[in-house]
C-alpha cells in the first residue's frame, strides 16, 4: 500500500504565499510523476502541476509564473511553493503520485485532499 499526506494548506489573504507539502510512503519502488490537482466548488478538477522523476515541469497557465515545484526524490516528497496568491486559487489541492510497478505500469494514489482558501 502506498499512503500520500499533505500537509501545509490554509487560510491566507491576497498576495500571500503557502507552501504545500506531500509525502508518499509505503511499498514504493519508484515514483514517476508527482503534482498537484486542484478543485474549486463548482468547477472541474484542475491539473495545476505536476514534476517527473527527472525533473522537468509542467505548469497550468492559471498557476505559471507564481507557483513552483520541487521534488525530493531521495524522501519521495513534492513541495508546491504558492506566491501572489488570488482568491480564485481557493481550492481543494489533491496531491497524486504515479507510482511505478516492478515489473511495468504504473499506479496513481492520492491524497486525502487539503484546503487553500485566499480571501480578505
Amino acid at each position: 500500500q502506498v499512503q500520500l499526506v499533505e500537509s501545509g494548506g490554509g487560510s491566507v489573504q491576497p498576495g500571500g504565499s503557502l507552501r504545500l507539502s506531500c509525502a508518499a510512503s509505503g511499498s514504493i519502488f519508484s515514483i514517476n510523476a508527482m503534482g498537484w490537482y486542484r478543485q474549486a466548488p463548482g468547477k472541474q478538477r484542475e491539473l495545476a502541476v505536476y514534476i517527473i522523476s527527472g525533473g522537468s515541469t509542467n505548469y497550468a497557465d492559471s498557476v505559471k509564473g507564481r507557483f513552483t515545484i520541487s521534488r525530493d526524490n531521495a524522501k519521495n516528497t513534492v513541495y508546491l511553493q504558492m506566491n501572489s496568491l488570488k482568491p480564485e486559487d481557493t481550492a481543494v489541492y489533491l496531491c497524486y503520485a504515479d507510482v511505478a510497478r516492478p515489473i511495468s505500469g504504473q499506479l496513481r494514489h492520492w491524497g486525502q485532499g487539503i484546503q487553500v482558501t485566499v480571501s480578505s
